[in-house]
């Protein structure tokens, strides 16, 4: 609902406002879930199985689903490349039709992972269209456009929809300047017919899209190239948003979650902070600061005040990353700074460390795999689309008996090392970093209130230290090596004393480079391998320093 300024104080006007944004802030998550999964690609039957086989037993909060709008069908946009990834980032209409599946498909998942508990974020196409395509291109679902005339009939959208040479001052109509705040949220990014969000109609086409699929139990969005929009016409289209419904177990009053693609490193006129009052922001500068630490540009003691002191957004308004799908292609923001599946030891610390520091709503990468073809330091074959049949149709990932995944997705949510790490982000929430050490270059340690406590070498030497934990005295199963099952490690043991150290030894040469653990992990805790992580805790633990 809209705020209005007809017989409404200025006052309730105004704090009215403020709770309607800061509400599209929540994630909607169940309390004791704190982390979303991109399950990038998926088709929503395959992400309806996982949200009920692996994601709500293992305490994922979320996923964030493909664009669920109708696509152009790419099927040689150059020579031998052939479905490309990047179609589904062309909309062609707002039915529900993609490669992923059909409307009714979609439906089912929202409602099988909402029954337990998990909630679906869907990655939205607002700013643009299509790109340049020849007459008769086929589109996901059957419909018609042309590009020539901006004409997508299934929305409908015309020529009188999109911005034009009004209101982009370029030669070639599209962003020339990203020095030019004007040409970035008016002109055509990359050729992509660029909608007018400040036209009415075009403000209630979007809206009734997002609260149709409001209506299903969608939970929240993520607005692709927000920085390409107008905040202000964002805001008028986010507060026009239905909350969402409550006989999909949503409580009264909830609001849609919101989160913004904002490619903001600094040096540019637009930033993050212009879109906090409509919902989170991406926060790019997370996954570059953590990939130039694990990999020697920086030292990681000075993860110590890691966040806003590191001129990121406040903690409540960033959605966090190591990789997207985007940069991990080398697109977008961090270039070879950013760390991904390929150089999985770093990939495996620098999300330990995220899901275990106090900053942001974390977002998880499980990717497919693809064969790089780098030249000149490009990567020529970062189009590939998922893994598919021999008629380009998505194929189903495949479960192996170790539970990570085959069929040619990577699936690094099914990673012990991560979703373990999982665990420990929903048992210490609502705690603070506390009992910081570091050896001065690239060991770390610390504690998160009494309830978890993380070690992190990535020196070429090892670390041997005497700690403080933070735990109450006992015997914790190290969640990065293994397990607790039938009360017993199948990884590392730490023995942890009445005065709550610990000696702990990580050597630079094993597989990971991290040891954590937390009062679930307690031999004798009750609490096995597959258990959803609660954040209670029912132990007295060593008091710990602030820092």
């Amino acid at each position: 609902m809209k705020c209005s300024v007809l017989a409404v104080p200025l006052l309730l006007l105004v704090c009215g406002c403020f709770r309607l944004s800061q509400a599209q802030h929540d994630p909607n998550n169940l309390s004791d879930r704190q982390i979303m999964v991109h399950l990038f690609e998926w088709k929503w039957n395959d992400v309806a199985d996982e949200c009920e086989r692996f994601l709500s037993k293992m305490g994922f909060a979320g996923v964030q689903v493909s664009p669920p709008t109708e696509n152009v069908v790419a099927w040689e946009p150059t020579p031998g490349v052939k479905r490309p990834w990047w179609e589904r980032y062309q909309p062609v209409s707002y039915k529900l039709n993609t490669r992923s599946g059909t409307e009714q498909q979609f439906q089912d998942m929202v409602n099988r992972c909402n029954a337990v508990g998990v909630r679906i974020y869907c990655d939205m196409v607002l700013n643009h269209m299509t790109g340049d395509w020849p007459s008769g291109t086929p589109a996901t679902g059957g419909s018609s456009f042309n590009t020539g005339s901006k004409d997508y009939p299934a929305v409908p959208y015309s020529t009188y929809d999109f911005n034009g040479r009004d209101k982009c001052s370029t030669s070639s109509g599209n962003i020339e300047n990203y020095g030019d705040a004007n040409q970035v949220r008016n002109c055509q990014l990359v050729g992509l017919k660029d909608l007018n969000q400040g036209s009415e109609y075009v403000r209630g086409k979007i809206v009734e899209l997002l609260n149709r699929l409001i209506s299903y139990g969608v939970a929240g969005f993520r607005f692709d190239a927000s920085k390409h929009m107008w905040p202000g016409d964002l805001k008028v289209i986010a507060d026009r948003l239905n909350n969402l419904p409550t006989d999909k177990g949503f409580p009264s009053g909830a609001r849609p979650f919101i989160y913004q693609e904002v490619i903001d490193l600094g040096g540019e006129p637009i930033t993050g902070a212009e879109y906090v009052g409509i919902g989170r922001v991406t926060e790019f500068k997370y996954g570059k600061f953590l990939g130039e630490a694990f990999r020697g540009r920086n030292q990681l003691k000075y993860l110590k005040n890691f966040g806003e002191a590191w001129g990121m957004l406040a903690s409540g308004n960033a959605l966090v990353f190591i990789d997207n799908h985007d940069n991990q292609r080398g697109h977008g923001a961090g270039g070879d700074m950013i760390l991904t599946f390929r150089v999985p030891k770093l990939y495996k610390m620098a999300v330990a460390y995220m899901l275990a520091w106090p900053y942001g709503f974390t977002r998880v990468m499980s990717s497919y795999y693809w064969e790089q073809n780098i030249v000149n330091g490009q990567d020529k074959n970062d189009w590939v689309g998922p893994p598919s049949d021999s008629n380009w149709n998505i194929i189903t990932p495949t479960i192996n008996a170790d539970g990570t995944c085959g069929n040619g997705w990577v699936c690094e949510h099914r990673w012990r090392q991560i979703y373990n790490m999982v665990k420990f982000r929903n048992v210490v929430h609502g705690t603070t970093m506390n009992d910081w050490w570091d050896n001065g270059n690239n060991q770390i340690a610390f504690c998160r209130g009494g309830k978890g406590f993380i070690a992190i070498n990535n020196d070429n030497y090892p670390l041997q230290q005497s700690l403080q934990t933070c735990l109450p005295s006992g015997t914790y199963c190290d969640v990065i090596s293994g397990d607790l099952v039938n009360n017993q490690c199948t990884g590392k043991s730490i023995t942890v004393g009445s005065d709550g150290r610990a000696f702990i030894s990580l050597s630079n040469a094993e597989d990971d480079g991290v040891i954590a653990f937390h009062i679930q992990s307690a031999i004798g805790s009750g609490n096995q391998g597959t258990t959803t992580a609660s954040p209670g805790v029912t132990t007295p633990a060593p008091s710990c320093r602030k820092v």
